[in-house]
């Protein structure tokens, strides 16, 4: 293998029981660039980017590094050859303080402090617990834990997915920086505009291989999007009106719901000092777009709406009648249920996929095997109309994030609700699984349940979206129609702007 190459994966394949992971993929990465890993959900870009970090070891190939085969056993090995990676899960213990976890490590605050100072969390708390940070800052001290290790080569999977605009520079920033300093980085994004306009070369898997390595030089999203899902798909696609997530595919105009009822009001609501006096309405198979950059609030506004924590002041109605939820179970009795932005929580990840889609379902401690016939035609009718892969149904866990995300959506499709909370639900999926998404929440609507949808990607506003509420500091301090909000106006409102571009 020629020395020109800091990495080369060659044939590298895994398998977990039926289900083929990688079947025969090869990388090569060479000093000084940043390298795409693309790829559809369940393409295998993860497992390849676990087995280059040691976490899981393949069933076939080779990896060398510097052109000399190197023995990758465990994750220290991969370390010491230089290679460090944010995954795309934050790789923290949530049970314990993020000190605590620096030390598990081996590193120190001093370690990383200097690389927090640059994204302007020189200020955070070390004492507190990991199930206490946002997750757009647990993804960054991961990035800051990376680089403390000064690696010849940085494997980002995903990470701008749960970032702001702003704090998705920081790491463009740094990622700039380790190209001119001669190193490299393999970069993973379903965010096919930040991989044009960051990255130099770009590999792309499918069903388990590499079908293709480009020069970016001059490239597309469209050719990207036909190279990961390969012609036949996207015509499909194109077919069905969803293709990408560049151009819009609801018809133009907003729909007017006015005269329908109001499902959810909220007057003047408080929620500790995030949540400011907050007041709209939702209508009877409306979907409601919400966006903010990090931190304004919108996640407490959730935790509010789907009954996890109740209002400090104001009042919340579900069709007319006060909600005072002391659980999410009294939000779920009164059909407001949450899609939540982290599916690592909201999944029981050693459970089969059938049991985590049926969970509302269970009345009793047999389970699964307890439900009614009917109850089980509705799990398997989830799993039909998201097109869940079950191949590896024994557990929750061995699905693609893409697919880890349609269960958590598909349980109350199983269940039923009035009113569906997502948070982010698109969040680091792929263009397909997104389309899949985007149609879903049409449906629903069109059938009469009304949707509210937090995105911190713009585009989905006008994508999916009949009004959009633009948050800051713990207010809504614009509404727009989605079918005429620009990505201006509302960015110029998420920052506190008083005068919104029409």
């Amino acid at each position: 293998m020629s020395e020109e190459f800091l990495l080369a994966a060659r044939g590298v394949a895994k398998q977990y029981g039926p289900v083929v992971a990688l079947r025969s993929a090869n990388l090569s990465v060479v000093p000084g660039e940043i390298h795409a890993l693309l790829g559809a959900n369940g393409a295998g870009k993860s497992t390849l980017v676990k087995i280059l970090s040691s976490v899981i070891r393949a069933d076939a190939g080779a990896i060398d590094v510097h052109g000399v085969e190197a023995a990758l056993q465990k994750p220290t090995d991969s370390l010491a050859a230089g290679i460090a990676t944010v995954f795309q899960d934050p790789a923290l213990i949530r049970d314990l303080t993020l000190e605590q976890n620096l030390r598990i490590s081996r590193l120190t605050k001093s370690d990383v402090l200097p690389w927090l100072e640059r994204m302007n969390l020189g200020h955070i708390d070390f004492d507190l617990q990991v199930a206490d940070v946002p997750l757009a800052v647990l993804r960054l001290l991961d990035l800051a834990r990376a680089l403390a290790h000064d690696p010849q080569l940085l494997m980002l999977d995903e990470i701008t997915a749960a970032l702001t605009t702003d704090q998705a520079d920081y790491v463009f920033e740094l990622m700039q920086e380790w190209k001119d300093r001669g190193r490299s980085v393999l970069f993973i994004s379903h965010r096919l505009g930040e991989v044009l306009a960051s990255c130099d070369r770009a590999t792309i898997l499918r069903n388990g291989a590499d079908v293709a390595h480009l020069d970016l030089a001059g490239v597309d999203e469209g050719q990207l999007v036909t190279a990961m899902l390969g012609e036949e798909l996207v015509e499909e696609l194109e077919e069905a009106g969803t293709t990408q997530e560049t151009g819009p595919a609801v018809a133009a105009g907003a729909r007017d719901r006015k005269e329908r009822p109001v499902v959810l009001e909220l007057k003047d609501v408080h929620l500790r000092d995030k949540v400011n006096g907050i007041s709209f309405e939702l209508r009877q198979g409306e979907i409601l777009g919400l966006t903010a950059l990090e931190g304004q609030g919108q996640k407490e506004l959730f935790q509010a709406l789907s009954g996890d924590h109740r209002p400090s002041a104001g009042e919340l109605l579900v069709k007319g009648e006060p909600l005072r939820a002391r659980s999410p179970y009294d939000a779920i009795r009164r059909g407001v249920v949450l899609v939540p932005a982290d599916r690592q929580q909201a999944l029981l990840p050693q459970r089969s996929v059938r049991e985590n889609l049926a969970t509302p379902l269970y009345n009793s401690a047999g389970g699964w095997l307890a439900l009614a016939g009917d109850e089980k035609e509705r799990v398997d009718g989830a799993v039909a109309r998201l097109d869940i892969d079950v191949r590896a149904g024994s557990q929750a866990q061995r699905l693609s994030g893409g697919n880890q995300q349609k269960v958590t959506i598909g349980r109350w499709l199983a269940a039923g609700f009035d009113t569906l909370l997502c948070f982010d639900p698109t969040r680091g999926i792929d263009i397909q699984t997104k389309a899949q998404i985007y149609d879903l929440l049409r449906e629903v609507a069109a059938d009469g349940a009304s949707v509210i949808l937090y995105t911190s990607e713009l585009r989905e506003i006008q994508l999916v979206c009949d009004r959009v509420l633009v948050m800051y500091a713990g207010r809504i301090v614009n509404e727009q129609d989605a079918a005429t909000a620009t990505e201006e106006s509302m960015l110029s409102a998420a920052h506190g702007l008083k005068e919104v571009p029409a």
